[in-house]
């Protein structure tokens, strides 16, 4: 039954985001995918994987321990503060601040997750930013 419901919540989920997607405002500067292509397809995948849960569901389903649903709870929190905070931190010391957090909590040493954090935020910066050339929320150091 909690499969079930775990599909049906993901399935609202996906029409919610789909719904979403297709209300991005197109740029005078869109390109010929567009700026909803990739949130819809990203929408499709939850509803198909949400369909399956549906569908197949676990027969006997082993829900987590307390402290496991707990850690899912604060990983959700750390993405909305990432969400809020990302205008006015900038994307750097915001995805290194939720990256190192979620890499701290999958098992990584306070220190290697730290580095991991600014390496990630980093990398992913130098990739979108000077590589793909796409701008990104920009923080109080002004990149």
């Amino acid at each position: 039954m909690s499969d079930r419901i775990m599909g049906g919540i993901g399935l609202a989920l996906a029409a919610f985001y789909i719904w979403a997607a297709t209300i991005i405002p197109e740029s005078f500067m869109a390109d010929v995918v567009g700026p909803a292509t990739f949130p819809i397809i990203i929408g499709v995948i939850i509803a198909i994987c949400s369909v399956w849960f549906l569908l197949r569901p676990d027969p006997d389903p082993v829900w987590p321990p307390l402290n496991r649903l707990a850690e899912i709870g604060f990983a959700i929190a750390v993405c909305l503060l990432y969400a809020i905070l990302l205008p006015k931190l900038g994307f750097l010391i915001c995805t290194a601040l939720a990256s190192g957090y979620m890499s701290w909590r999958l098992g990584g040493r306070p220190l290697g997750a730290v580095l991991t954090g600014i390496g990630l935020s980093v990398g992913i910066w130098v990739v979108f930013k000077l590589v793909l050339g796409l701008s990104l929320a920009v923080g109080p150091l002004g990149i």
